[in-house]
């Protein structure tokens, strides 16, 4: 299909942004690192760990110019884009350390600025920024709808609210939706009831019994200031085949406000924003999938390859950098690892990377580098022995956050337990399969097991002296050493 002339327009403004960075950049290296994930996978934590380990002394050993001293210090600078909230950093370290609870998850975008004056392999003293972007991962879900039109949406969101496991969720939307004809008089209280009963739906497939990934729009689960607005109030119809909307129909309706949301909501997110990133992390919380069941792995599978769709990958050249630049670097995070005995951690990358692997393969060829790693970006828990009967079972030590149920029993957010976590199977297509889930918590028989993760309080740190304590982790060099090891020697 040609590109319309609103396409052309995006495009010479992408390149005449391209050329402002790259002007800046020149004259002071900078890394612009997009940290993004579905609900719930720990974006906030990961970025306040990284940060406070980059500028406190954080233990890094993997993380090469960290390790070996030529890294002279870290340090935040003042914001740099003028129209994005600043990543409140100094509060989440606040929550994470002294109140020892877990941050408010992500609901918009914000950004830091993070400089590292660093010593080269050569001995020559260097700068690099790292401008670090947080975002919804809800948001890049939405970046497809771009070159679907609404009749393509709304087919495909009903087929997939008609599937197994989603119908269900979906009877009180599809029981309105049998009641509206697309070609009859546009209806501004039909519409509402459509677009709240859409939501409804979306809000219940992200539930942790479910465990959904793939929920476009994403605006719909976090619609901030657009609240109420045209923009997002609008949802899929049944529609017949061929034709297009009669004038003053409820189908125009939601056509105009379809291409209103792309408008308002998903090319100033890409433009502004998306199109300017040259790293990129993409957290994912696999254990909920796991304990949910194959089906929400396939959707979580689904949901990761759309993302990966998303970026326009490939190695960064010259003129890529100069007219349209290019993310050259992509990590899959799987987080929460510390819910794990480290016997398992292997294998949950190797679940991970089983679920992006058909994506990742029509990228190889790109130039891009891809990678996958299960982490903790702030590690919750220790591991024990903790004798049963004769038998020494791997465990985990944790306090479970107050109010938390297992086999029965409330936690008061001040017990340390030992859970005993299972082991993932040795091959990832287990939990794939529509026979097996994965039993999070393994310490009742198998027929009484409780199929969630417990949520554990963050770690207790003893201070030593006036320094602030490090935060222990799992993993989060590795991490660091793939995304930004590089451009540091």
């Amino acid at each position: 299909m040609a590109p319309s002339f609103q396409d052309i327009v995006e495009e010479a403004r992408l390149s005449a942004r391209a050329l402002m960075d790259y002007g800046d950049h020149f004259f002071n290296p900078t890394v612009r690192l997009g940290v993004t994930g579905l609900s719930r996978a720990g974006k906030t934590v990961f970025i306040t760990a990284l940060i406070h380990g980059l500028t406190r002394g954080g233990r890094f050993p993997i993380f090469e110019p960290f390790a070996t001293g030529r890294i002279a210090r870290a340090r935040l600078e003042p914001q740099p884009d003028d129209a994005v909230p600043r990543f409140a950093y100094e509060n989440h370290v606040g929550t994470l350390i002294e109140e020892r609870h877990w941050p408010n998850s992500t609901v918009d975008i914000s950004e830091l600025r993070l400089v590292i004056d660093y010593q080269r392999q050569n001995g020559a003293d260097r700068t690099l920024t790292l401008d670090i972007v947080d975002y919804p991962g809800e948001w890049l879900l939405d970046l497809p709808l771009l070159n679907k039109s609404y009749e393509q949406w709304s087919a495909e969101s009903l087929a997939l609210s008609r599937e197994p496991l989603r119908a269900g969720l979906a009877a009180p939307w599809h029981g309105h939706l049998a009641t509206l004809v697309a070609e009859a008089q546009a209806d501004e209280q039909a519409a509402l009831t459509a677009a709240r009963l859409f939501t409804d739906y979306l809000r219940t497939c992200r539930d942790e019994r479910f465990a959904m990934s793939l929920l476009p729009p994403g605006r719909f689960l976090m619609p901030g200031n657009l609240a109420d607005t045209p923009a997002l109030t609008f949802a899929p119809l049944d529609l017949p085949a061929g034709g297009s909307a009669p004038e003053g129909s409820l189908w125009a309706m939601m056509v105009r406000r379809y291409e209103a949301y792309k408008d308002v909501v998903i090319r100033p997110f890409f433009r502004d924003h998306f199109s300017r990133l040259d790293r990129q992390v993409v957290l994912v919380d696999a254990l909920s999938a796991f304990n949910a069941g194959p089906e929400a792995l396939h959707d979580l599978e689904a949901a990761l390859a759309g993302i990966l769709d998303c970026f326009r990958i490939g190695r960064s050249t010259f003129l890529s950098t100069l007219f349209r630049p290019r993310i050259d670097r992509i990590l899959f995070a799987a987080t929460k690892a510390d819910h794990l005995h480290h016997s398992s951690h292997d294998r949950l990358e190797a679940v991970l990377r089983r679920t992006v692997g058909k994506a990742v393969a029509r990228a190889e060829d790109t130039g891009a580098e891809i990678d996958v790693v299960a982490l903790a970006a702030v590690r919750a828990t220790r591991e024990a022995q903790v004798a049963r009967g004769r038998d020494k079972l791997p465990s985990i030590l944790g306090t479970p956050a107050p109010g938390e149920v297992a086999n029965g029993e409330s936690f008061d957010g001040n017990t340390e337990v030992a859970t005993f976590p299972g082991d993932l199977p040795a091959d990832p297509e287990e939990l794939f399969r529509g026979d097996s889930a994965f039993r999070g918590l393994s310490s009742a028989s198998a027929e009484k097991t409780d199929f969630r993760f417990l949520r554990f309080r963050p770690p207790l740190l003893e201070h030593e002296g006036a320094e602030e304590p490090a935060l222990p982790h799992i993993r989060l060099d590795r991490a660091l050493q793939f995304l930004i090891g590089d451009r540091l020697q």
